[in-house]
């Protein structure tokens, strides 16, 4: 009996040997952590391994004339974004994560013709992942830009009544998209909108005259734009104008008065001379001018007609600020002080004594707002910067984005 029971430990003990080295084998499949899944047995089953969080990028990888308007989408599946990071020539694109922070979007349009590099991070109980890519955005037929920005002068101050008026290089096939990255913000906010003149002027009226004493700030948000078919913004630009005082001239020409006031204050009172009226080329035209420019001298001819005609004339006159584009000005008129305030005689353009127009051209602004009452004609909305004559809901029916 002894030497059997000594002979059936040997067995015994090789099998404990062998059981020991499953387990070991067993727990080296797991999760890499060496720690059991919980409510594993001691009995040696082992937990399924935890996957390591998924990230997936759009645009592809090596993606090629990747639309400019197209978002950048990042996900993560198995557990949370916690960076996304998206960059072209050392500048980064805005992007929101989702409240599960599972997905990630890009907020503003891409740079044409750039190379983009994406990366991301995520976490989950798998452990970190790292992803990253590139892609490249097309280049467009044709590249949409600025081509002019009214008012744009250094320094220069303003009226009341200015506009921004804003020229493309192309007629602009999609006004919607490319009005909603246009924006116009004011120290002192009052409402206003664009209004499409033609497929390539953008002009921002306010619904009333701008407050006074203030900066108004224009942006353009045109990069990654996409303003038709194979056309998209390549450029954004800003521009600040400064509003002055509320410069305001009233005009009666049956009184044959203009009365100018600064901030609603009475500084100037002129004696004037308006169109003579004899036909409706040579009648003042009713309504809200606004001072465009200015000469001196300004040599005005008669439109239409050539020396030897009847009715032809060619004067030369100083200090001339123009009101209209059909040949209007407020100007200096020597000949005709014996006529100011009591007749109208012009060619259609308000006239004054040397020394009161020297006065009103030295001191006017672009925008500045000239009102004319007494006469039979209107000044039309767009002869010249007649915006003021449309009402702000006609105004506004010019604009694309209809809410």
């Amino acid at each position: 009996m002894g030497d059997f029971r000594h002979r059936l430990k040997t067995p015994i003990a090789g099998l404990a040997l062998v059981t020991s080295g499953l387990l070991a084998v067993s727990c080296s499949t797991g999760t890499g952590t060496g720690t059991a899944a919980p409510g594993a047995s001691g009995g040696g089953s082992s937990a399924p391994a935890i996957p390591a969080p998924e990230i997936k990028i759009s645009p592809v990888k090596g993606a090629s004339k990747v639309r400019p308007d197209k978002s950048v989408v990042v996900t993560a599946s198995n557990g949370e974004l916690q960076e996304v990071t998206v960059q072209a020539g050392g500048r980064s694109v805005k992007g929101e994560f989702d409240s599960g922070h599972t997905k990630w979007t890009s907020k503003a349009p891409l740079k044409p013709s750039s190379n983009y590099t994406v990366s991301a991070k995520a976490s989950g109980d798998g452990g970190p992942a790292e992803a990253s890519s590139s892609f490249t955005t097309l280049k467009p037929s044709e590249e949409l830009r600025i081509r002019d920005i009214t008012p744009n002068r250094k320094g220069e101050t303003v009226g009341v009544g200015m506009p921004i008026m804003v020229t493309f290089n192309h007629a602009v096939g999609d006004k919607k998209a490319v009005e909603e990255s246009l924006e116009v913000t004011a120290q002192k906010p009052v409402a206003g909108a664009w209004r499409w003149i033609n497929d390539a002027l953008a002009i921002y009226r306010p619904a009333k005259y701008w407050p006074a004493h203030q900066k108004v700030k224009f942006v353009a948000r045109l990069e990654g734009v996409r303003a038709g078919k194979d056309m998209y913004g390549v450029k954004n630009y800003a521009t600040t104008m400064k509003i002055g005082a509320a410069w305001v001239s009233s005009v009666n020409t049956r009184t044959h008065q203009m009365v100018v006031r600064k901030d609603g204050k009475v500084i100037q009172k002129m004696a004037i001379s308006a169109g003579k009226a004899t036909s409706r080329e040579y009648t003042t035209t009713n309504g809200v001018h606004l001072t465009m420019e200015r000469g001196n001298p300004v040599t005005m001819i008669s439109p239409g007609k050539k020396e030897g005609d009847p009715g032809y004339y060619k004067e030369i006159v100083n200090h001339a600020v123009r009101i209209s584009n059909s040949g209007e000005y407020v100007h200096s008129a020597p000949w005709s002080v014996g006529s100011q305030g009591r007749a109208n005689v012009s060619h259609g353009c308000v006239n004054a004594r040397p020394d009161q127009a020297r006065w009103f051209y030295d001191n006017f602004h672009r925008g500045d707002v000239v009102t004319i009452v007494g006469t039979n004609r209107a000044l039309e909305w767009n002869n010249g910067w007649g915006f003021w004559q449309l009402s702000f809901k006609q105004w506004k029916k010019g604009s694309a984005l209809k809410a």
